[in-house]
C-alpha cells in the first residue's frame, strides 16, 4: 500500500488516495466504514470484490464505489499482483495504515509478513471500521 496524498502531505483534508498491491491469493478483509465512502479502481490483475455479500468479477478498468456502512472484501483470484487505486472520503485510512503497517521508502524490498498489531480491534474501532459481517 502506498498512500499518495493525504491531509498531511496536502492542503486537501476531504479525502485520502493511493495505491494498493494485492499478490495472488491475497484479499482485503471484508470490513465497512463507518463514515467513509470508497473507490477502487483495477488497473492491473483480475479477482473477485464481495460488496455486501454480492460477487462481482474485477477486471483492469474496473470501477467500484462503496458507500459508507457497506460490507466489502477484494480477493486477488488471478496468477499476477492485482493493482488497486483507491480514494477515500473523508480521509482517515491513511491513519489506519500507519497504525498496522510498516513504513519502507520507494525502491526498498517488500517488508516479510507479519502479524497485525494485537491491539488491532482498538485501532479498528479508532479508525471507525464497523466490524465485517462475516468473513
Amino acid at each position: 500500500m502506498i498512500n499518495k496524498i493525504n491531509p498531511y502531505n496536502s492542503p486537501y483534508d476531504a479525502f485520502s488516495t493511493g495505491l494498493q498491491v494485492l499478490e495472488p491469493g491475497a484479499h482485503i478483509r471484508r470490513h465497512a466504514h463507518e463514515r467513509s465512502h470508497e473507490l477502487l479502481f483495477c488497473y492491473r490483475g483480475t479477482g473477485q470484490a464481495d460488496i455486501d455479500g454480492k460477487l462481482y468479477d474485477v477486471l483492469p478498468e474496473t470501477m467500484i464505489l462503496i458507500g459508507r456502512g457497506v460490507q466489502h472484501k477484494v480477493t486477488n483470484t488471478g496468477a499476477s499482483q492485482m493493482r488497486l487505486l483507491w480514494f477515500i472520503a473523508p480521509a482517515g485510512l491513511e491513519d489506519w495504515f500507519r497504525a498496522i503497517g510498516r513504513p519502507r521508502r520507494p525502491g526498498e524490498p517488500l517488508p516479510a509478513p507479519f502479524d497485525r498489531p494485537l491491539d488491532v480491534e482498538m485501532i479498528q474501532a479508532q479508525q471507525r471500521f464497523i466490524a465485517p459481517s462475516k468473513d
